[in-house]
């Protein structure tokens, strides 16, 4: 009887040659944890960012797209080779290698940011419903609440997943957006390739919030969870380190679906600045506060299609976004503390995580009800994520180049490079943050 042949690991310098086959035919029933992290990245607190890139500074930030995509994919890319290669996620590999005094503070900081972004989401996407139809905001924001919660309960990761494919579709809302309105595109090819950056206060935060807004702590958290989850719904699939010979079809499988993910997340955040400067911008506007104000806005100036595209998006994006937030804090909560954690787990399997889905929603509401700042609130968030995502970032690179955590499975030269240079330029970050806070 012949030898069954098998395949070796892919060692750390491995060049890694099955990433640069051609995609399998039917790769888009393969994009999954990096497609939903890129749409989820999106979110109404993202349009509300570059909205005021747009309306600020016209087309002159359309650059920052092509800049931070390499970055924002690489280190999404590492967190799901963590979950696919050991088969834990963030919380649960630091909980393995380091001290509980890192992990704890990691995971306090990440559900505050997350509920008040979850908050500051839900009162753009009742603002958005009510401008389409009228009605209370506050009764819509527990209603969306109400809805993400459910589903998030009811369905399986599988059938969540694939529900979360389709509310992705609502960010083509900002493509259609943009050929709505009057573009100068010799400016934009301008704006898209010229970096231009005035150092000054206003700039500079708001360049800092574009990275907060990209490169953010509940991203890496969910991508990580994503491919663990990917590995328990499919029997056959094992964690790398303990099934080598799947390596090359998974890596394969998690580059498509990262790259494409991330790619088709800064494809629409280049068309949401891109509409915006078209038109306010353009017609003189150049404060917004909120995604819903900037659909308000733009009524009058590009007509009420691009406005009801523009806040169908926001809904839209808003439910995509709502169970990514609240499930990656209840992922990392959840490994923290050693608890049974998936939306494939049944709710009585996995009590305290949906525990932890279903409160942080209910603080985001309750949030509402006391007239919450969106503005202050966003403002906070990118704090705390700032504050968490540098050090998170050192961690995770360490984790990834460690052959105790990954085995065989350690990064490429190439994610390294790109992994410590995306690090570098988040403290960069954290420390302008704080340098021009107040300015």
């Amino acid at each position: 009887m012949a030898s069954k042949k098998t395949s070796r690991p892919l060692p750390s310098n491995d060049p890694e040659r099955p990433q640069d086959e051609p995609p399998p035919r039917n790769f888009l029933k393969l994009l999954g944890p990096g497609l939903i992290t890129g749409a989820s990245d999106d979110d109404p607190s993202g349009i509300a960012t570059y909205s005021q890139a747009g309306a600020q500074f016209g087309y002159r930030m359309l650059w920052t797209m092509l800049f931070v995509y390499p970055f924002m994919a690489s280190i999404q890319e590492i967190c799901a080779r963590l979950g696919r290669v050991t088969g834990h996620g963030i919380a649960g590999n630091i909980r393995r290698y380091y001290s509980r005094w890192l992990l704890f503070p990691v995971v306090v900081l990440l559900l505050i940011a997350n509920t008040i972004n979850l908050a500051a989401d839900l009162t753009a996407m009742g603002a958005a419903l009510q401008l389409l139809v009228g009605g209370p905001q506050l009764l819509y924001i527990v209603l969306f609440a109400c809805v993400s919660v459910f589903l998030q309960i009811r369905l399986s990761y599988k059938q969540y997943a694939n529900l979360l494919k389709w509310f992705s579709l609502a960010l083509f809302a900002y493509v259609a957006t943009a050929f709505a309105a009057k573009v100068d595109w010799a400016q934009v090819l301008r704006g898209t390739l010229i970096p231009t950056l005035a150092f000054n206060g206003e700039s500079l935060t708001l360049f800092i919030a574009i990275l907060g807004t990209t490169i953010s702590p509940y991203l890496f958290f969910w991508q990580a969870a994503g491919e663990v989850e990917e590995v328990e719904n499919h029997p056959e699939e094992k964690p790398l380190k303990q099934a080598p010979a799947q390596a090359p079809e998974q890596i394969k499988r998690i580059k498509w679906d990262t790259y494409i993910g991330m790619g088709f997340s800064n494809l629409i955040a280049f068309f949401m600045i891109l509409t915006v400067a078209a038109t306010l911008h353009a017609s003189g506007q150049t404060k917004i506060e909120s995604a819903a104000q900037a659909a308000e806005a733009l009524r009058p100036v590009a007509g009420p299609f691009a406005f009801a595209l523009f806040a169908i998006g926001i809904i839209g994006t808003g439910m995509l976004a709502l169970p990514v937030l609240a499930g990656s804090g209840a992922y990392a909560v959840g490994e923290a503390l050693g608890w049974t954690v998936g939306l494939e787990r049944k709710a009585g399997e996995a009590r305290g995580f949906y525990g932890v889905i279903a409160a942080a929603t209910a603080v985001g509401v309750a949030l509402n009800f006391m007239h919450l700042d969106a503005i202050k609130a966003l403002f906070w968030t990118a704090v705390i994520n700032g504050v968490v995502a540098a050090p998170l970032m050192i961690v995770l690179m360490l984790m990834t180049t460690n052959r105790k955590v990954m085995g065989d499975f350690r990064l490429s030269r190439y994610l390294r490079v790109t992994g410590w240079l995306a690090t570098a330029l988040m403290i960069a970050a954290t420390v302008g943050l704080f340098a021009t806070w107040g300015k």
